[in-house]
């Protein structure tokens, strides 16, 4: 038996919905769903701290989209509770679950039928005037960008503190292999598997033609610089808190050994997801397939 919480968007009435209907389902099979303060008020039930919730809690349940699996994560960043998400968002990517399939999912996790990834989050320290001001962890990315006004920004990448260049751009993403899916995809990136320990460099509308998306290694650490007295400049944690940036500020960035652990069922691949959610291979199924080759049988 897994104890099991529950974090949800408690904006979203789909999810509220949703969560009241797991809550009626752990009562009637006799698994407690236990919830923090905040989710507790608003499907009016009964919660727990947030220590108690930590320290009781085995594995989370995540009702929402991408967004809020990205607050949940960093909600039990120091707790190490495994992460199971149900998709009522769009892409879902890391909220892997189905909706029409949660309770189901539900019982085969408290059997123990699941299957746990690690992903590595990402590591960054904002410097100002050679003083640390803020270190932070992203499951996603961190986005360095110009505010309001459309001019380009020019930024200093340095990698493993060498000199790489000056990218004139609207901005620039640093990607974990998580992350890969999401902002990174849209700037021209490339998909990378979340369980290979990686870093991704992914230009916003470069102003020149020899900028490129670049896989950096997992022990590179890329410092970023805006240059020319660049103001209203923000750095991005997952899309969803933000720092000012000023001139010469310095980002440093790097893979963390810190991850996130997250739930997936067997049947559920991160290949299915991206066939699902991508629409590779829709409309070609009555092609013929290659025959699949057994490769024990050297």
């Amino acid at each position: 038996m897994k104890n099991l919480g529950m974090i949800i968007n408690v904006h979203k009435p789909k999810a509220v919905e949703m969560g009241q209907r797991l809550l009626k389902w752990g009562r009637e099979s006799g698994v407690p769903i236990l919830l923090p303060h905040h989710e507790a008020s608003a499907l009016m039930v009964g919660g727990l701290s947030d220590e108690e919730w930590f320290k009781t809690v085995d594995i989370a349940v995540v009702v929402g989209g991408d967004g809020t699996f990205l607050r949940a994560a960093r909600y039990v960043l120091d707790a190490d509770i495994p992460l199971y998400g149900i998709n009522l968002g769009h892409l879902g990517f890391l909220s892997s679950g189905k909706a029409s399939e949660a309770e189901q999912d539900l019982a085969r996790i408290i059997k123990g039928e699941f299957v746990v990834m690690e992903r590595n989050l990402l590591h960054c320290n904002l410097f100002r005037d050679e003083r640390k001001l803020h270190t932070m962890y992203a499951l996603n990315d961190f986005v360095l960008t110009k505010n309001a006004i459309a001019r380009l920004l020019h930024i200093e990448v340095q990698i493993n503190d060498k000199f790489f260049g000056v990218l004139p751009s609207d901005g620039i993403i640093i990607s974990s292999p998580t992350g890969s899916t999401a902002y990174a995809l849209s700037a021209g990136g490339p998909i990378i598997p979340p369980h290979m320990r990686s870093m991704l460099l992914a230009p916003i509308c470069a102003h020149t033609l020899y900028s490129r998306p670049l896989l950096a290694a997992p022990e590179d650490v890329i410092t970023l610089t805006p240059k020319g007295g660049a103001r209203d400049v923000t750095l991005t944690q997952d899309g969803q808190l933000a720092y000012e940036v000023l001139p010469g500020d310095c980002i440093s960035i790097s893979l963390s050994d810190r991850t996130i652990r997250t739930i997936n069922m067997p049947n559920r691949t991160f290949l299915d997801l991206v066939q699902e959610k991508l629409g590779w291979g829709q409309g070609l199924d009555d092609l013929p397939r290659r025959r699949r080759i057994d490769r024990s049988d050297k």
